[in-house]
């Protein structure tokens, strides 16, 4: 579920309000967006792999919120974590090459 949206790391380019596909962000004129649908959150993570400032952190706990505390270190380590973990974004290498689940596919038939 959608955690945070840091103010600090966000430049307010709205790209996660387009990615989310139920609608959970408000766009907020000059600012970050704001989470106002919490609750509509699917655990897709498309928001935070989309986000180019690595801004936000979706918990990978779907069914209530995971509370975190966003000036934690640990908690600051998390944001972009999945987007980081799949090598999007400058500087990083793509984990796609390590996927062998096309594999699982080769032997159901």
């Amino acid at each position: 579920m959608i955690e945070i949206i840091s103010a600090e790391r966000c430049t307010g380019c709205n790209i996660c309000v387009h990615a989310c596909p139920t609608n959970v962000f408000e766009i907020v004129k000059g600012q970050a967006p704001r989470i106002a649908r919490q609750s509509d959150c699917q655990t897709c993570f498309m928001c935070e792999l989309y986000c180019p400032e690595d801004a936000l952190y979706v918990a990978p706990v779907a069914d209530a919120p995971a509370h975190v505390d966003e000036l934690a270190p640990a908690t600051q380590a998390l944001l972009g974590s999945y987007r980081a973990s799949i090598g999007w974004g400058k500087g990083r290498q793509s984990t796609a090459a390590l996927d062998a689940s096309y594999e699982l596919l080769a032997r159901a038939h």
